[in-house]
């Protein structure tokens, strides 16, 4: 095979493909380079295995360290299981060429993308999902495609093709778009509060860019010379008919049973009787049994397993389809009704924040935990180590479905839906220097019948306010599923398992009262047009507004205070040069402190002073030693210190560790003194008012001062309260979330307050998320 290059520019740099010089033997195989990123895709194909009814996809992304120059981190210098970013990257691939092939294809295909170089301003993984979709459309593989995919960042308002690093950390958009020729196939995005309409002219815009892509993987082809590829014919199934004639009307009637076990115990109980029938001396889908096992004295049956098996399924299909395109949905409700929800915060009692939401069928458990600085997690891969404040994670136990399956760890749906709602909800959270704890969320499904993502968005706002994270604004979830026949088609608000698994559409939409923060589309058709895109987006804010509204009547805003069982926290900064006598020889006076009121101490480099401590009481006295002992010492403040020294003419007191100064005797009291003696005493400790810093840096003290200005702030404190009637006026409460479906003006402060922390120094890496 001859080696075939096609390039374009993109962005700033040209995009090149290649084929015919690395992984020959793989069934197509191509590089991707842009700008000094090169990613090697591979796609195999295997045999079907006989009886086997789906579709055995694999996609595995690698990003190899060597391609950053560096070293695998830890004891064994070898890449070994998957990372994080390397999972979720491998689902950016999968999910948009999955529906691209026919649906009665079950051979096994195997694609492997791999980096092997790393440009230290772009990530890869477009380049992964480009290289999939060029190698598969290069192979024989039965691949509909080609498809395009294209990265949008927006600085400033204005849309930036492929954008760096920075670009994406700086601005208010991450989007990731993929899509054939004719319509857009996959979505996944994050943004800081965008507007529907400007989401929605981004997905154009970048479903627009990766036609260049799709041009240049069709001229890759025809270069090659390649044949028309041959799709296979779907085998014909008679029974289908059959069934329509004959168990249509039961199927339907199961269906609309509301209960999703009563609903599937009905249509099991069908199957059974379907199975008896035309599967003779075969034993049905029992529990614990395999299905259409066969005794060997049975009789040979007219129909296959296979056969009974799709044309079952196609039924249950067809009877879902067409109870969406009536307008009926399996429940009762109308294409844009919620199901019930309710809410609950507080549901736990040493967690740090819990709530519990339930939307239907669909329940998740949420719970929030408070840490320090020691407890980020540090993260490693191409870039730059970094760390993160912020975490979510998600679990799905087998009970939540009713089913038994090998308890493991996390798989890569469990890491896909919790980093969904983790960068969803990361555009709201407070910045390091307001809320200075590293938070970790944890979403327990109890139990599921769809959406269990979005209900862990809802859940974890909940309880991050119960927590008293300061969040922005508080951000819900909704899914909206699709169901298409031909140019007639219905969407439908908060779908259920059924809905999701039948139809032909997940669009999972987050975000605030203002605008979406999340966004995820995956289709199981050739892709939706710009007409359905905005009808979603608006429907899914509709059910945003009125999800919002439950949620805020249950908690209306963060709690003022963190719980009590959380650590409290406090950062200051002190001069670098103070470090020293903070730690003191050995680290005795650091040791000391700690030690004194049982807190921790963090001292970083630049002068960032970290206090934490589980009594409350003690934090704030441990606050008060450390700032007495760093702090700037200047005229007009006032000290609580040790008498050291006395002699004729006045007393040494100690204001500060090794910091002392004279208190003159006329400086002693309002009255005449005659001895130092009379009044203090060496040891004894006395308030002191600093009221000059000679030029040798030596300190003039005055008790007097101290005690007129202690008396005055007394004075004018009970005149306050004698003019309010003996009440000291209350703190004014923080305002409330925005409850009504039809978001009010944007407060000033808060925009501020959100401009302030979109903005990080240019390449900043601390408490970045990184990962999509």
């Amino acid at each position: 095979m001859s080696v075939v290059r096609v390039e374009r520019v993109l962005g700033r740099h040209p995009l090149v493909i290649e084929t015919g010089k690395l992984a020959k033997q793989a069934h197509g195989a191509v590089t991707v380079q842009y700008a000094d990123s090169v990613v090697l895709v591979a796609a195999v194909e295997g045999e079907a295995q006989p009886g086997q009814d789906f579709f055995p996809l694999t996609v595995d992304y690698r990003e190899k360290t060597y391609a950053a120059g560096k070293f695998p981190g830890g004891f064994i210098k070898r890449e070994g299981r998957p990372t994080t970013k390397e999972i979720l990257t491998s689902r950016l691939i999968d999910r948009p060429i999955r529906p691209l092939f026919p649906p009665h294809y079950y051979n096994e295909v195997q694609i492997q993308a791999i980096v092997l170089s790393a440009d230290p301003d772009y990530d890869p993984d477009v380049l992964a999902m480009i290289g999939a979709s060029a190698a598969l459309h290069v192979s024989q593989i039965p691949f509909l495609g080609p498809t395009g995919a294209i990265r949008l960042g927006r600085v400033d308002g204005q849309l930036i093709v492929l954008p760096t690093y920075d670009e994406v950390d700086q601005g208010e958009l991450d989007l990731v778009v993929s899509g054939t020729r004719d319509a857009v196939t996959m979505i996944e995005g994050f943004a800081r509060e965008l507007p529907e309409e400007d989401m929605v002219q981004a997905i154009l815009r970048a479903h627009q860019e990766s036609l260049v892509v799709i041009e240049m993987i069709q001229e890759l082809r025809d270069r090659l010379g390649l044949p028309t590829k041959e799709i296979p014919a779907p085998p014909p199934n008679p029974l289908r008919d059959i069934f329509r004639d004959r168990f249509y009307q039961e199927m339907r009637e199961a269906k609309l049973i509301p209960k999703k076990q009563e609903r599937k115990e009905k249509v099991e109980a069908l199957k059974q009787r379907i199975w008896g029938e035309f599967l003779p001396g075969t034993q049905g889908q029992a529990p614990g049994t395999e299905l259409g096992v066969r005794p060997d004295n049975a009789q040979p049956a007219a129909w296959t397993e296979a056969q009974v098996q799709e044309a079952f399924l196609w039924l249950e299909e067809r009877v879902v389809r067409d109870l969406a395109l009536e307008g009926k949905r399996l429940d009762g409700r109308g294409p844009k009704d919620l199901r019930p929800i309710s809410c609950e915060v507080g549901v736990l009692p040493r967690t740090h924040g819990s709530a519990l939401f339930t939307r239907g069928e669909t329940q998740a458990l949420v719970t929030t935990t408070l840490g320090t600085v020691s407890d980020e997690q540090k993260v490693e891969g191409l870039v730059e180590e970094y760390t993160k404040k912020f975490m979510l994670d998600y679990n799905f136990p087998p009970f939540s479905v009713g089913e038994v399956r090998p308890i493991r760890g996390p798989g890569r749906r469990e890491v896909g839906h919790g980093a969904l709602a983790e960068r969803s909800l990361k555009a709201v959270m407070p910045t390091p220097e307001e809320f200075p704890y590293t938070i970790r969320v944890v979403s327990e499904i109890l139990e599921s019948n769809g959406s269990s993502s979005m209900a862990t968005v809802c859940g974890a706002t909940l309880s991050l306010m119960d927590a008293g994270v300061p969040i922005l604004q508080p951000v819900a979830g909704i899914s909206i599923g699709l169901v298409k026949e031909g140019d007639r088609y219905v969407l439908l608000t908060d779908i259920m398992g059924d809905e999701d698994h039948y139809g032909d559409m997940d669009f999972k939409v987050a975000g605030t009262g203002y605008g979406i923060t999340g966004i995820q589309l995956d289709l199981k058709i050739s892709g939706i047009n710009e007409q359905i895109i905005r009808e979603t987006l608006q429907q899914a804010r509709e059910a945003r507004a009125r999800i919002l509204q439950i949620m805020l009547q249950t908690i209306p805003r963060p709690r003022p205070e963190i719980s009590k069982n959380a650590p409290k926290l406090f950062v200051l900064r002190i001069d670098p040069e103070k470090i020293g006598l903070l730690i003191g020889p050995g680290g005795k006076t650091v040791k000391a402190i700690q030690d004194e009121y049982k807190c921790r101490i963090d001292i970083a480099e630049d002068g960032t002073v970290v206090i934490c401590c589980y009594d409350h009481d003690k934090a704030e006295l441990a606050l008060n030693k450390v700032r007495s002992l760093t702090e700037e010492i200047r005229v007009g403040n006032i000290y609580d210190g040790k008498v050291v020294g006395i002699k004729e003419f006045g007393a040494f007191v100690e204001i500060l560790p090794g910091k002392d100064g004279l208190v003159h005797i006329s400086e002693l009291d309002d009255k005449y003194v005659s001895r130092v003696e009379d009044v203090v005493k060496i040891g004894d400790r006395i308030p002191v008012k600093v009221i000059a810093i000679d030029e040798q840096d030596r300190l003039k003290l005055s008790r007097k001062a101290a005690l007129r200005e202690q008396r005055e702030k007394q004075l004018a404190a009970q005149g306050t309260a004698t003019e309010d009637g003996g009440e000291t006026p209350a703190t004014p409460s923080a305002p409330s979330y925005p409850e009504t479906e039809t978001p009010p003006a944007r407060r000033e402060p808060y925009r501020e307050r959100r401009e302030f922390s979109r903005r990080p120094p240019a390449r900043r890496r601390d408490h970045r998320d990184r990962y999509r």
